[in-house]
């Protein structure tokens, strides 16, 4: 049998096993991570990182583990000398090592904690930049609430519950102690015990000695606990500045006159309790303790009937006079929060009067309108541009590039490599060898070819260009949206390049990003990434680099964990011809006051305030400050010195291709619905509320709200067409035309944002009410309903809105698909509305020629019998559009489905005979 001691050693060395481990694999997750942040040039970042968990933490642990150990061991004292136990060495030192170990234990997972949530809050805490607006209740600066309040109710939380944390220890250790008291003999101490604070009566003595005991140890924990509740209280009051008690958001009339009061009182009384509990001690009563929690306790009870009853009987029948004040509290802190007190307000006049000068005038309007839409387009890549299983198009974006001399809006996607589609997924072939996508795929917005599919300016493997100037000279793509997982480069395995003819193309990695793998740091990375191909792969020498965190959402997340990133990436062509990244980056809080939440999340402060720009190729990750007015990024910019560039350092190149974020407009957009009446009392009786203007999507039948749209137009007063982020509004519950908001994107006017209103005394037709023209348009209607049988269906793209010389245009493209899941979408017709007239035509010309007359807008190219705004192929297209048919044949045939096979086989065979009609 192992004796007391042997047992004692063998726990000893396990937990130092443990620890050791422990220690070891976070020291190797250090040395890895140091490793990665040395490469791409952020070390700072990274052990300003590490070094504040440390200073937060090590502090902590050693406060905390030595309050538990002092506070077990001050207990254990009193315990023995109210027992007059003489302590026994041989039995001291188990007891003292337990008490120690277990106060090590607790302060190493409470540290922990700490410096794991903290540590951010106490560098913002200490760093945080004053937002030049004061709330209107206590006058504070907006940075107290973001910055320093919310660190400060956490650590009073903490506060309680570590009293809490000590009132269990004292519990556990009291009735471990009355179970094992010598006195008792292990007898249940079951009698009633008649006492007050310090005397007890009982046949037992042993027992009562111990409560006493313990008692005296919660009355201590009690004072403490009462001072607390009494600072919480005056903390209480500046949380009521996120009250959704009233009718708008922040405190209300109640909030102030009562509930305000009700805190003060309570931080009073709660000074009280704690000195009315020290007094009772002294003279050994309990009642007098008891005033003060039963006080509290009333003081609870009475001012929730009197909340109510304001708030019934005065607030309420009189609702708007008595808040007025705090609904123009809300309107304006709310209008700041969002950035809404910047956008400009400017009349648009809808006369309704486009004439076909205007067309020939609005020549850029024109030629950029989109035929194509997003979604199908989307799946028209994948299908003509795949090329190949393992090739995937994660997103389709809009961007603008100049072609032929003029801006020109496009479709862009990245061909980024899935390696869940590969063939054979060993480990070589997943991180040696298929290492990267491939090139990217562009097309105009308003082109397409002659069987209804985007017309390609990009495309193929290697890329091909019709554009001058856009020529892909560094096209492959190791970090992206899929780049999933580690890559090892320059190894003696050649890796993957492209797929060519029967044969693949190879190719060996250039770049500068990836971590040398030497003896150290293979040994280092196959611990962190738990494989011992690091050492057993013959391809991996000293001149191999390991490329890690290739996802450029978890790359950006790795770097700056304490920042918010969009998620919808949009790639970037260089005038060099490189690919890049860019990531729109976010700060926003939940502690703005007086300002609405825009969600369930409680997000009620947001700004664009900075963009991230990732190299495809070598991973380069750099960070541009966008809004250096904001507080926030200010703030993190103190914290971590040299993370932000500021924003003229940006190349021409890639700054000329920023664009407004979707999320942040859409966001903004929601917001305006209500937050556009500035009279208060128009605000109270929501006389003016808006709603974003809804449309028919695909082929659902309910109405769903528009989503922002990136659209080429003219603002009023200006000579050139610009790139803007745009969406309608209408009346609540009523679908006519209000007005319609723009985010500028060009240049300087970068996010300038505009809302446009319409005259009040016009009903201007909206989305909705064209969508409802169209369906009710009889010969359209027939059309739609025929297209939609024999295994097809119709696609309806988004209805786009296009303000025009002070008048609004519509146009929306139709898509045909069959059922089958392989199938391509092509455009087949184009819908464009204006006034009461509603037309489906086979391109934009011609429904513009129906409208206004013969003759008006250069758009490019004349349409043929195929429908589109059609483009003049050429031989390379046509091989190009032949060589894709066949590839969905051999799908089609490869999957069994016959009907599809077939299509795409009479598709193939008047590709050829287009061919055929060349040659002659």
């Amino acid at each position: 049998m192992i004796s007391n001691k042997k047992r004692a050693i063998l726990f000893v060395i396990l937990g130092f096993i443990l620890v050791a481990a422990s220690s070891f694999s976070k020291l190797v997750d250090f040395l890895a991570d140091y490793n990665w942040f040395k490469e791409v040039g952020y070390t700072s970042v990274y052990l300003k990182q590490v070094f504040a968990k440390l200073i937060v933490g090590i502090p902590f642990f050693v406060v905390f583990s030595t309050f538990i150990f002092l506070y077990l061991m001050g207990i254990k004292k009193s315990y023995y000398s109210h027992m007059n136990i003489v302590a026994d060495q041989e039995h001291e030192k188990p007891m003292n090592r337990i008490m120690l170990l277990v106060s090590v234990l607790l302060g190493s997972g409470y540290s922990f904690s700490i410096s794991s949530k903290f540590w951010i809050e106490i560098l913002k805490f200490v760093n945080s930049t004053g937002f030049g607006v004061d709330d209107p209740l206590f006058s504070r600066d907006i940075g107290f609430y973001v910055f320093k309040l919310p660190l400060i109710n956490e650590i009073f939380n903490s506060l309680t519950g570590f009293l809490v944390f000590l009132l269990i220890i004292t519990a556990v250790f009291y009735f471990i102690m009355i179970s094992m008291n010598p006195g008792g003999e292990g007898k249940k101490f079951d009698r009633k015990i008649e006492m007050d604070i310090r005397r007890f009566r009982s046949i037992e003595p042993t027992p009562k000695k111990i409560l006493s005991l313990a008692i005296n140890q919660i009355i201590v924990i009690g004072i403490v606990f009462f001072i607390i509740v009494a600072l919480r209280s005056y903390l209480a009051a500046f949380n009521l500045l996120y009250s959704p008690r009233g009718v708008a958001y922040g405190a209300s009339y109640t909030d102030v006159n009562v509930t305000l009061w009700v805190y003060r009182i309570q931080m009073v009384l709660s000074v009280i309790s704690a000195i009315l509990i020290v007094y009772a001690y002294k003279k050994n009563t309990l009642k007098i303790a008891l005033v003060g929690p039963i006080l509290i306790m009333a003081l609870t009870i009475v001012s929730s009937g009197v909340e109510t009853a304001v708030q019934n009987f005065i607030v309420s029948p009189n609702e708007l006079a008595k808040e007025k004040e705090y609904i123009d509290y809300n309107i304006k802190y709310t209008k700041k929060a969002y950035a809404l007190d910047d956008i400009v307000e400017e009349d648009f006049a809808a006369e309704q009067k486009i004439t076909a000068q205007d067309i020939i005038e609005n020549g850029e309007t024109i030629k950029n309108i989109s035929i194509n839409d997003i979604r199908p387009t989307k799946d028209i890549y994948k299908q003509i541009q795949g090329i190949r299983t393992y090739y995937k198009f994660n997103d389709i974006d809009v961007d603008r590039y100049l072609i032929d001399g003029s801006i020109t809006q496009v479709f862009i996607g990245a061909r980024e490599l899935d390696k869940e589609n590969l063939q054979s997924r060993t480990w070589l072939n997943e991180h040696l060898k298929y290492t990267h996508g491939y090139g990217i795929v562009m097309s105009p917005v308003n082109e397409i070819t002659s069987s209804g599919q985007p017309k390609l300016i990009i495309k193929n493997i290697p890329p091909v260009s019709s554009a001058q100037g856009l020529d892909v000279k560094r096209p492959e793509v190791y970090f992206g949206e899929m780049a999933n997982g580690y890559v090892v480069v320059n190894t003696t395995e050649k890796e993957f390049d492209y797929p060519k003819g029967d044969t693949n193309a190879v190719t060996e990695y250039e770049g500068k990003a990836g971590v040398k793998l030497n003896f150290l740091n293979r040994l280092i990375y196959s611990i962190n990434q738990g494989s011992l191909k690091f050492f057993v792969s013959g391809g991996i020498d000293s001149d191999s680099k390991i490329i890690l965190n290739r996802n450029i959402m978890g790359r950006v997340k790795k770097i700056a964990p304490f920042l918010e990133f969009e998620q919808d990436a949009y790639v970037v062509l260089s005038d060099e011809g490189k690919l890049y990244w860019i990531i729109d980056g976010y700060t926003y809080t939940d502690k703005y006051p007086y300002s609405e939440p825009f969600d369930k999340t409680g997000l009620n402060y947001m700004r664009n305030s900075f963009k991230v720009v990732i190299d495809a190729y070598d991973g380069t990750t750099d960070f541009y400050l966008v809004d250096e007015n904001d507080p926030m990024i200010n703030t993190y910019s103190k914290i971590f010195k040299g993370l932000f560039k500021p924003m003229a350092s940006m190349p021409a190149d890639i700054k000329s291709h920023v664009r407004y974020p979707q999320k942040y407009f859409n966001i903004q957009a929601q917001m305006y619905q209500d937050y556009h009446m500035n009279n208060t009392e128009v605000f109270y009786n929501k006389e003016d509320r808006w709603q974003i203007a809804r449309e028919v999507f695909e082929n659902q039948n309910e109405p769903i709200q528009m989503e922002p749209s990136y659209i080429t137009f003219k603002l009023p007063q200006e000579e050139k067409a610009e790139f803007l982020l745009t969406i309608p509004y209408t009346p609540k519950q009523k679908q006519n035309m209000v007005s319609f908001m723009v985010a500028r994107n060009d240049g300087d006017k970068y996010g300038q944002m505009i809302i446009y209103r319409l005259p009040k005394n016009k009903n201007i037709i909206g989305p909705y009410q064209v969508e409802s023209k169209i369906d009710n348009e009889p010969e359209i209607s027939t059309r739609l309903t025929q297209w939609g049988t024999g295994g097809s269906k119709v696609v309806r793209g988004h209805l786009l809105t296009i303000p025009l010389e002070n008048s609004v245009l519509y146009v929306e493209p139709l898509y045909i698909k069959s059922d089958s899941a392989d199938s391509i979408p092509e455009v087949k017709k184009i819908i464009v509305a204006y006034e009461d007239q509603v037309v489906m035509a086979d391109s934009l010309q011609q429904g513009l020629d129906i409208i206004f007359g013969e003759g008006q807008a250069q758009v490019p190219e004349a349409p043929d019998e195929t429908g589109g705004d059609v483009v003049s192929e050429t031989t390379a297209d046509i091989i190009s559009e032949a060589a894709g048919l066949y590839e969905q044949a051999q799908q089609a045939l490869r999957n069994a489905n016959w009907s599809l096979y077939g299509e795409k086989m009479e598709a193939l065979g008047e590709a050829i005979r287009k061919l055929e009609e060349m040659d002659q």
